[in-house]
């Protein structure tokens, strides 16, 4: 059996600096996908880690899934949680991916250090992409709702509102994934980052919803 490279196959791509959760995020994406019948491969480069050192993971999922790597030009989603590093990773998009960039500037090491310069005119390179572009407030919203990491949780409900997971595969994996203390808090914000899909104005579009009697059917 033949991964079908355009098929049924979803790949996202989750990148970021250390510290805000992208390794945490992929793994809620990877068990919700699975409680939803799909065969996931993940990978992560979390080396650099450490706060302000750049991350990314690589989640793929659907019937037949061999390598757990993403390749440039085929990420149908990329979820950034810092601009720079959604422009960085951009000639991952393929040509109708979706990119979900959380609207907040995080200065590298190096470029607080003076060694580096922060890119300038993100937002006009990032707005090329036309409908397949949006930046999410999240930072502001996550203040708004009492806490500043909540930022995560809003940008995966963005995310979801795109993919074939069923919402009741992403209620109960985060349901696992939460002390009970910081459930409530943090379904109101994914609902939140749900509904800012489609941004105001635009019809809602996804990805194709790869057809589950194959998901179910052959093996």
């Amino acid at each position: 059996m033949k991964e079908r490279a355009g098929g049924d196959v979803q790949n996202v791509l989750i990148v970021g600096v250390g510290g805000q959760g992208v390794l945490l995020e992929s793994e809620i994406l990877a068990e919700a996908a699975l409680r939803s019948g799909f065969t996931v491969k993940k990978s992560e480069v979390h080396g650099m880690a450490q706060r302000g050192g750049v991350v990314s993971s690589h989640v793929r999922f659907g019937r037949v899934v061999f390598s757990p790597l993403i390749k440039r030009k085929e990420a149908d989603v990329i979820l950034a949680f810092e601009e720079a590093e959604a422009l960085r990773w951009l000639p991952f998009l393929s040509p109708k991916g979706f990119l979900i960039v959380n609207r907040q500037r995080i200065s590298s090491p190096l470029v607080t250090l003076g060694l580096a310069h922060y890119p300038k005119d993100i937002p006009s390179v990032l707005s090329s992409l036309g409908n397949r572009y949006m930046g999410v407030d999240a930072f502001p919203l996550a203040l708004e709702m009492g806490d500043p990491r909540l930022v995560n949780t809003i940008m995966l409900g963005t995310l979801s509102s795109l993919l074939s997971i069923p919402l009741t595969s992403w209620k109960r994996t985060l349901q696992k994934k939460l002390p009970e203390r910081l459930r409530d808090l943090n379904q109101l914000a994914f609902e939140r980052g749900r509904q800012s899909w489609p941004p105001q104005g635009r019809a809602r579009k996804g990805l194709p919803r790869p057809d589950p009697r194959r998901l179910a059917g052959e093996s």
